[in-house]
C-alpha cells in the first residue's frame, strides 16, 4: 500500500469541489483533488441549470448568493490568465417570482432591504403589462398530467411578480469547473480523476483517504464534496450519527423546448419560478426555454439509493416531459408539446430543507460542502472562499459548533454566517432553495 502526503484532500471535482481545491491551494495548502469521473465537472454539474437568483428565505443565504453574483461578473479576473478553453460567461436576463396566495415569495424582501439588492414587486396589472407572452391565471396546485384535474379551468389570478433585475444564469457549467480546475492547477493543487474513495484514514481524526487500488492519500484535512455520493463518503467517516440534517440523492429531469414563434424568449425572456404550475424556466442559447420542475411535496420525487446513482436511467420519462412541459404551456399558451423529448438528466444531492451543509463533522478534520440540492451552482466560488476561511479557523482553534464562523464576503462586504448551514441546524420550513 503506497502513501502520498497533503495538506488536504478534496472529494469531488465538481463546480462547488474545485472552488473548495482552488481557495485552499491560493492559501497556500497542498491540496489534491480525488475524482471518480474522468474529467472536471463531469457529474452534477454538467446538468446544472446554472440559474443566478438571490431569493432565499435566509439572510445568509440572500447575502451568499449575491455576494456569488460579483464573482461570476469578474470571472475571468477570479479564474486568471489559465484556460485556452476560453470562460464560462454569465447572461443577465433578471427574475421573476410569481406570487400566488400564501406561499414564501416575499421572504427574501426583508434580506434584500438589508442588504440593498435590487428587485421590484410588481402587482397584477403591472405583471400583466410587462408579461404579454404568459396568462397569469392560477392554475395550481401543480398537478401531475395523468390527474383528470391537470386542464381545469383557472377561476382566479396571481397576485403578481418579484423581479430581481440582476439576476441571470451561467451558459456553460461544466465550463466553470474546468476554469476552477486549471485555477486550482496555475496555484499549485494536482487532481487525481477516474478514482473512487473507498475510505477515510484515521482513528479520531481523519488523517486522509483511501482509494479503491489500495493507494492513501495522507492528509490531516479532508473535505467532502461528493455531490449525490456525498452521503456515503460521510459513511465511510463515520459522522452520520452527528448530523440533524440528512441528505439523499435525487433524480432529476431539465427538459429543452423552441420558444413559440413570434417570441425572442433568449433575449426578451428571464428566468423564472412559478410555484403555482409547478416549475421554474430560463433563456436557454438558440431561442429555446429550458424548464424544471418545482414539486412542492417531497413524496413526489424520485430519489435513488446509494446503489442506483451511477447506473439511473439518462433517458427522459415521457410522463413526465409532458407533465413539465404542459405545465409551462398552461403559462405560455402558444408553446406547444414537441413530439421528441429533449433535456438532460442529472442527480442531485438534497437535504431535507433544501438548504446545504458548510461545516465540520465530529470527525477532527473532516468537513463537508454537501446537500447542495441542485441550487447551489451559483454559489460555488462564494462557498469555496467560505468553506477555505471555515476550515482554516477551525483547524486554527475556533469553536465554530459553539460561535459559527461568520465570512465577509470580499466584493460586497457582506457578513455570511456560516451557521446557517450547520449539520445541526433547524430545518427550515420555506427555505425557497428548489430550483437553479
Amino acid at each position: 500500500m503506497s502513501e502520498q502526503g497533503y495538506d488536504a484532500v478534496v472529494i469531488g471535482a465538481g463546480v462547488i469541489g474545485n472552488a473548495v481545491t482552488c481557495e485552499l491551494a491560493r492559501r497556500g495548502w497542498r491540496v489534491v483533488g480525488v475524482d471518480r469521473n474522468p474529467g472536471a465537472g463531469q457529474g452534477s454539474t454538467s446538468s446544472s441549470s446554472a440559474i443566478v437568483r438571490f431569493t432565499y428565505s435566509t439572510r445568509a443565504g440572500v447575502a451568499m448568493s449575491y455576494e456569488g453574483l460579483q464573482y461570476w461578473l469578474n470571472w475571468p479576473a477570479h479564474i486568471g490568465d489559465c484556460d485556452e478553453a476560453g470562460y464560462s460567461s454569465f447572461t443577465k436576463c433578471g427574475m421573476l417570482t410569481l406570487i400566488s396566495g400564501d406561499g414564501p415569495h416575499l421572504l427574501p424582501v426583508p434580506h434584500f432591504d438589508a442588504l440593498g439588492v435590487p428587485y421590484e414587486i410588481w402587482d397584477r396589472d403591472e405583471a400583466a403589462a410587462r408579461l404579454g407572452f404568459f396568462d397569469l391565471s392560477r392554475f395550481g396546485p401543480p398537478r401531475q398530467i395523468s390527474d383528470p384535474d391537470f386542464w381545469a379551468e383557472s377561476t382566479s389570478q396571481l397576485e403578481g411578480a418579484l423581479w430581481t433585475p440582476d439576476a441571470g444564469y451561467v451558459g456553460d457549467p461544466q465550463l466553470a469547473a474546468h476554469n476552477l480546475r486549471l485555477a486550482a492547477e496555475s496555484a499549485g493543487a494536482e487532481f487525481r480523476f477516474g478514482e473512487t474513495v473507498v475510505g477515510i484514514a484515521g482513528s479520531g481524526r481523519a488523517e486522509g483517504v483511501v482509494l479503491a487500488g489500495g493507494e492513501v492519500l495522507a492528509a490531516p484535512v479532508v473535505v467532502n464534496v461528493a455531490g449525490p455520493h456525498s452521503s456515503a463518503i460521510n459513511e465511510l467517516a463515520g459522522v452520520l450519527d452527528d448530523m440533524t440534517v440528512s441528505n439523499r440523492p435525487q433524480r432529476k429531469e431539465v427538459y429543452h423546448v423552441p420558444s413559440p414563434a413570434g417570441v425572442d424568449f433568449e433575449h426578451v425572456g428571464a428566468a423564472m419560478a412559478d410555484d403555482d404550475c409547478g416549475c421554474y424556466v430560463r433563456p436557454e442559447v438558440g431561442n429555446n426555454i429550458l424548464i424544471g420542475s418545482l414539486e412542492l411535496d417531497m413524496a413526489d420525487l424520485e430519489w435513488l439509493t446509494a446503489d442506483e446513482i451511477d447506473d439511473c436511467s439518462q433517458d427522459l420519462t415521457r410522463e413526465q416531459w409532458e407533465t413539465h412541459v404542459l405545465r409551462f404551456a398552461r403559462r405560455m399558451p402558444e408553446l406547444g408539446l414537441p413530439h421528441q423529448p429533449r433535456g438532460v438528466v442529472g442527480v442531485y444531492d438534497v437535504t431535507d430543507d433544501w438548504i446545504p451543509i458548510y461545516d465540520r463533522t465530529s470527525l477532527d478534520g473532516f468537513y463537508v460542502a454537501i446537500g447542495t440540492s441542485g441550487n447551489q451552482f451559483k454559489n460555488a466560488a462564494v462557498a469555496g472562499h467560505c468553506m477555505a476561511e471555515l476550515i482554516g479557523a477551525v483547524e486554527g482553534g475556533h469553536d465554530h459548533d459553539a460561535e459559527p464562523v461568520v465570512v465577509t464576503g470580499k466584493h460586497t462586504g457582506f457578513d455570511i454566517d456560516m451557521g446557517t448551514f450547520s449539520r445541526n441546524r433547524d430545518l427550515h420550513g420555506s427555505s425557497m432553495s428548489v430550483l437553479g
